[in-house]
């Protein structure tokens, strides 16, 4: 267990990125407790496919992108590597708008400055991750420690209603019927399941030693499911927490707030709603914690899609500078000339993209042709092909409600 321990926080930061703060702080000042169904339901079709992510990597010792480039035509690779790069550079896009937003509301930085301080994360995996893979799995699990302290605070100072909160897990038909609430549970779902953690879980996965024996490759993806599942699981708890706080802060508060989307306008207003600055504080430095923790495994995952697809090794250093330039570059330009609010428009992209990555893991993880006796049995694989249309489904729908109403920003 402990051998295996720290790859799921790695995977798990993709679930609490500054990406899906907006919808959980729409989600809880609009409705209060109501939609924390949708989160649940979500963590559980990630760990569902994180599952089947490091299962892949471990029964056939290739990670997603070099079961594609084995598998397919190699047009269809170029292009699912190209829609894999756009989803991590759109991925990455938030994660860095997100540290850029955290150094303005702490220290007053231009966002375009924070932008560029934020590349400064390469410098820091190359000097950790220089000195081991455990170490770089010791760093993102701090900063994970450090926003579930954060969010613990707020939480004790917001004094939810343990009741309504208890209530707000269970279904509610109200999902259904109100279309503003359909709306903010289908941005939850459609931007739950990162494609790029599916690429960098089957990779990590292989870092450990486990025997190539078919008992060994077992136990490697039991012990490997229930890490992932117990990261995730802070992972959902975090998630719950935004809502939970914005739905007792603003939705609940005095006087109710019940438009606060805006993670600016959240870092202005916790100090007033619970009545002490420090809540302000440790929301933006949570902010902080969590868009650096998910640079960096975007990064890992960047190279991990462009070694994969294209069989290109490089020198760390040259990776690294690689892929945090494509999205370091665009994200200043964009901050610079369109601010906070164009940067979220931009996010659309990934609900594109997503299907693109989940196809193929369902299709190599239900066949016994690529996995042999791992694959799936018939009724994993059923449930893994209704998720995959599902969240296709999902995905799609919120895209043209986005169009139609003109308004990206909860993406």
């Amino acid at each position: 267990m402990f051998a295996f321990a720290g790859l799921g926080f790695l995977v798990s930061v993709g679930y609490m990125d500054p990406g899906n703060w907006a919808t959980d702080l729409a989600a809880g000042s609009s409705f209060g407790y109501t939609l924390l169904f949708v989160v649940l339901l979500s963590s559980c079709c990630a760990m569902f496919l994180q599952y089947l992510s490091l299962k892949l990597g471990i029964a056939s010792d290739r990670d997603l992108a070099q079961a594609c480039r084995d598998a397919y035509h190699p047009h269809v690779n170029k292009v699912l590597w190209v829609i894999a790069e756009l989803a991590i550079c759109a991925t990455d896009l938030a994660e860095v708008v997100g540290c850029a937003i955290a150094f303005n509301l702490l220290l007053g930085i231009p966002l375009w400055a924070g932008v560029l301080i934020t590349a400064a994360d390469v410098l820091i995996m190359i000097v950790v991750e220089a000195r081991s893979f455990r170490a770089l799995e010791a760093l993102v699990a701090a900063l994970t420690a450090l926003i579930a302290a954060c969010f613990l605070y707020e939480l004790v100072k917001s004094k939810p209603d343990m009741v309504k909160v208890l209530r707000g897990y269970l279904p509610s038909t109200s999902l259904l019927t109100n279309r503003e609430q359909l709306y903010l549970a289908t941005g939850i779902l459609g931007a739950t399941v990162m494609p790029h953690n599916l690429y960098l879980h089957s990779s990590v996965i292989q870092t450990r030693a486990y025997p190539r024996t078919a008992a060994g490759r077992a136990l490697a993806t039991r012990i490997g499911a229930f890490d992932s599942t117990l990261s995730l699981l802070v992972a959902f708890l975090i998630n719950s927490s935004i809502l939970i706080v914005a739905g007792a802060a603003f939705h609940y508060g005095n006087p109710p707030r019940t438009d606060v989307a805006d993670i600016a306008d959240a870092y202005e207003l916790l100090a007033q709603s619970l009545g002490a600055k420090a809540a302000s504080v440790l929301f933006g430095v949570a902010l902080l914690a969590s868009g650096q923790n998910s640079t960096i495994t975007g990064t890992l995952s960047g190279q991990i899609v462009m070694e994969g697809f294209l069989s290109i090794r490089l020198k760390p250093w040259a990776r690294r500078a690689i892929t945090r330039g494509t999205a370091i570059v665009p994200a200043a330009a964009v901050a610079a000339i369109m601010g906070r609010e164009g940067v979220s428009k931009l996010l659309v992209i990934l609900s594109l993209t997503l299907p693109f990555a989940v196809f193929p893991l369902v299709h190599f993880t239900s066949s016994r042709r690529y996995l042999g006796r791992a694959a799936n049995r018939w009724y994993v694989a059923a449930i893994a092909w209704a998720l995959f249309l599902v969240i296709s489904g999902l995905n799609i729908n919120l895209i043209v409600q986005s169009v139609i109403s003109g308004s990206f920003g909860d993406m």
